[in-house]
């Protein structure tokens, strides 16, 4: 078996080990009772420790979708009603619209998708109207409020963390859920799962390339230790993704809920998390799944307050805001830094046009040479795309020459090649002549090159022939 055989095989058996960053969350459903709704608002420490809450004065994700790739969101919980606009199902095993919880860890979904974008809802005895919560009509006052509460959602569901009854493996599904995302205009996709190889197949490779060309910033857990990911693993390692490392309660790198690699970009809380579980409980849970919501929320912040700012602009935004950590400078275990929402939408940063966490488009270019990827189709300006600034490129149109152009060339090269035959036989001339040397007279009756048979072009000439001789 070929090295690069069993590479191959190494990463197809951890991307079908593939499972949601969940860290400890079975543990904390079966081990805490779910929470009342009205005390599960003051469990959301994040938001003000995170900046979020002063964020909110500048922008809340109006008019921004986020997919939500995982197992599935359950859209009737009362802090999802009118947040769900869209999804599909890309297993082959759960609902057509994505609502249905499935997988290893079916609840993930709707709890990532609450602290994504929650709205809360009325207590049950409230005498306000019951009408289904919307972008434009506020937050409840109890239960999950996400990071973007007027964000949208698509739920794209898949099957991870054991066999799919639907027959497709995580090779296929995740790509046909990058795409499916991006057709359907998500401008942030949120993508909490790991694996333990920070391999990935090349199937990968052209979905991902889709977004990055398309200008859709997307957000990946890096994974878990007490889930068996001592290191960053796929999609996570995957250039140009935002990878989000997780903190314990004191805001330092969490030993269970986070791995390690220098592919993290920031930090961000993932233990003592509360999100909401299908059905319409809460339960607390643990993970970078929990940390990466968090982060693409306020990504989702960033896209709504500046609709055309590039994505690789909005993940510098967040990255360079970040409050440093550990080490100085970027660390495999903070990345840039801890994350800080206000900053990230307030402070002046620098534009530029270069992701920080590089680019999946290079990454092919170089790693990629004799397998090339099917080039994603050209990317086509979406309703929330910046106009472009540059005129349209022009390709340069030869003229025809005109008739001077034709005849100076030629006459000049016919002129040059007349002086040329000229000075060749005035040379000859005086060659003869300094060979034929004095006295020397031709044979009588003889005419040279004819009665005497041919010339020898060293042998002497009268003068009488070398005056007639052409000049």
């Amino acid at each position: 078996m070929t090295r690069a055989t069993a590479r191959r095989r190494r990463t197809a058996s951890a991307l079908m080990a593939l499972a949601l960053a969940g860290g400890s969350v079975a543990g904390a459903l079966s081990a805490a009772p779910a929470a009342h709704a009205d005390s599960t608002r003051d469990k959301e420490y994040w938001l003000a420790e995170s900046g979020i809450k002063k964020a909110w004065a500048v922008s809340k994700g109006a008019n921004v979708k986020i997919a939500v790739i995982d197992s599935g969101v359950d859209g009737k919980h009362p802090d999802l009603k009118g947040v769900l606009t869209g999804g599909t199902d890309v297993s082959g095993a759960g609902a057509a619209d994505g609502r249905k919880s499935i997988g290893a860890k079916p609840e993930h979904g709707t709890l990532v998708a609450t602290m994504l974008a929650g709205r809360g809802h009325q207590p049950a005895k409230s005498t306000k109207s019951t009408a289904r919560p919307s972008a434009t009509a506020g937050v409840g006052p109890d239960g999950i409020v996400g990071v973007a509460p007027e964000a949208e959602i698509l739920s794209v569901s898949t099957w991870l963390g054991s066999a799919n009854p639907g027959g497709k493996s995580d090779q296929d599904q995740i790509p046909a859920a990058v795409r499916w995302a991006v057709d359907n205009g998500a401008r942030v996709i949120n993508i909490s799962l790991g694996s333990t190889s920070p391999e990935w197949p090349q199937s990968w490779d052209a979905a991902f390339l889709y977004a990055e060309q398309k200008d859709v910033v997307i957000v990946a857990a890096a994974g878990n230790r007490v889930g068996g990911n001592i290191q960053v693993g796929a999609p996570a390692t995957i250039p140009g993704v935002l990878t989000v490392a997780g903190l314990n309660r004191k805001g330092v790198a969490s030993i269970d809920s986070s791995s390690q690699g220098i592919s993290i970009g920031v930090a961000a809380p993932a233990e003592d998390l509360v999100g909401g579980l299908p059905g319409g409980g809460y339960a607390e849970w643990a993970g970078t799944s929990g940390a990466t919501p968090i982060v693409a929320g306020v990504a989702a912040l960033i896209r709504s307050k500046w609709p055309e700012m590039s994505a690789s602009q909005v993940i510098n935004r967040i990255v360079s805001t970040a409050k440093d950590a550990g080490l100085p400078g970027k660390d495999p275990l903070y990345g840039f830094g801890v994350l800080n929402a206000e900053a990230a939408l307030k402070a002046d940063v620098p534009e530029t046009t270069l992701n920080p966490l590089g680019s999946i488009s290079d990454w092919i270019r170089v790693h990629r040479r004799g397998n090339p990827v099917s080039p994603a189709p050209a990317a086509e300006p979406s309703p929330s795309s910046a106009a472009p600034t540059l005129p349209e490129a022009t390709l340069p149109v030869a003229e025809a020459p005109s008739p001077a152009d034709s005849a100076v060339p030629a006459m000049v090269v016919l002129g040059f090649g007349g002086l040329f035959v000229c000075i060749i036989a005035g040379a000859a001339i005086q060659l003869r002549r300094a060979l034929r040397g004095p006295g020397t007279a031709p044979v009588p009756g003889t005419d040279p090159g004819t009665a005497a048979g041919p010339r020898d072009p060293g042998a002497a000439v009268p003068d009488s022939v070398q005056d007639q001789a052409p000049q």
